[in-house]
């Protein structure tokens, strides 16, 4: 699990009727690699969430570059907006 890598607070979940052969295999698991089943489970779906998210800024970002090389760079229109803005009362 990357480190830092949760973004504002942290929250517990409980889990209900789950299998007894899921939360076993993950015992087994957690045991081979010398963690607790909490750290273990927490690894997997902070891993999982993680991929996830990386495909996604890299599928955005792959899109922005799309979209520079067909239309060129995009202005920063903050200043202008602020200014009508201002202008428009």
């Amino acid at each position: 699990m990357p480190p830092n890598l949760h973004i504002g607070g942290m929250a517990e979940v409980k889990i209900r009727k789950l299998p007894d052969w899921v939360v076993e295999h993950h015992k087994r698991k957690a045991e081979r690699a010398g963690r607790s089943l909490e750290e273990e489970l927490r690894i997997l779906l902070t891993d999982d969430a993680s991929a996830k998210r990386q495909y996604w800024l890299k599928r955005a970002a792959k899109t922005r570059e799309a979209i520079r090389r067909r239309r060129g760079t995009i202005p920063n229109l903050t200043e202008i907006i602020r200014e009508e803005r201002e202008r428009l009362g």
